[in-house]
């Protein structure tokens, strides 16, 4: 049983940092690609980051890139986003988001949110 877990969400003004968690559970963490998406209100859920299982391979949105790192931790079965010079429009639900073939099947499905087959419930981020 796949479970993902977020958290390190809050509120910071304008220009401040955050730094988001999943810890993942269920034996996939090897073998899954994990991604970090993102839904404002009212809005389509984003792919912002995804890290492929060598640790190495990334790839941003371009809204992101920049600012924003992810990374993984195989020992621990955790992925990062660090987050940098947030703006008020990063405000949203961030979710984190793994499968074993999203990131095998090109670039338009490797931050599509119908290619991801395990989900956290969120953590939420809110910046003023």
């Amino acid at each position: 049983h796949v479970q993902l877990v977020e958290s390190g969400g809050g509120s910071v003004q304008a220009g401040g940092s955050l730094k988001l968690s999943c810890a993942a559970s269920g034996n996939t963490f090897s073998t899954h690609c994990v991604a970090w998406f993102r839904q404002a209100p009212e809005k389509e859920r984003e792919g912002v980051a995804v890290v492929y299982t060598d640790g190495v391979t990334i790839y941003y949105a371009d809204s992101v890139k920049g600012r924003f790192t992810i990374s993984r931790d195989s020992a621990k079965e955790t992925v990062y986003l660090q987050m940098n010079n947030l703006v008020p429009e990063d405000t949203a639900m961030y979710y984190c988001a793994e499968d074993r073939f999203a990131c095998l099947k090109g670039p338009k499905s490797r931050l599509a949110r119908d290619e991801y087959k395990y989900w956290g419930q969120g953590t939420q981020v809110t910046v003023s």
